[in-house]
């Protein structure tokens, strides 16, 4: 009688690793975080702009369209895009270091 030699063993399986866009998440809640911010900071020159053009439902003249593109230019002048960035860099890595924003805090 031979002997049967036992099946060969297999290597031992990895676990199976599960996506967690993490990286992604965290670029959203940027892109977010700097809208919000942006508005916020543009909102108080916006609202003083548009109570300086006539209201009504009318079209817009030549005149009053050139002030408006000008108030809306100078509404995120004067460095509040730094601010809105760096705000909103601020934000996200607070949120996350807390664990607040969902998807950035499990590890």
């Amino acid at each position: 009688m031979t002997q049967a030699t036992p099946p060969p063993e297999l290597p031992p399986r990895r676990p199976r690793t599960t996506f967690r866009p993490s990286f992604t998440l965290m670029l959203l809640y940027l892109a977010g975080f700097f809208v919000l911010f942006s508005l916020l900071f543009a909102l108080p020159d916006l609202i003083e702009g548009a109570q300086q053009l006539p209201p009504g439902p009318d079209e817009l003249t030549d005149e009053e369209l050139a002030q408006a593109r000008e108030i809306s230019r100078q509404a995120l002048s004067g460095g509040k895009i730094f601010a809105a960035i760096a705000a909103s860099v601020i934000a996200v890595g607070l949120g996350a270091f807390r664990g607040v924003l969902p998807g950035l805090g499990e590890r």
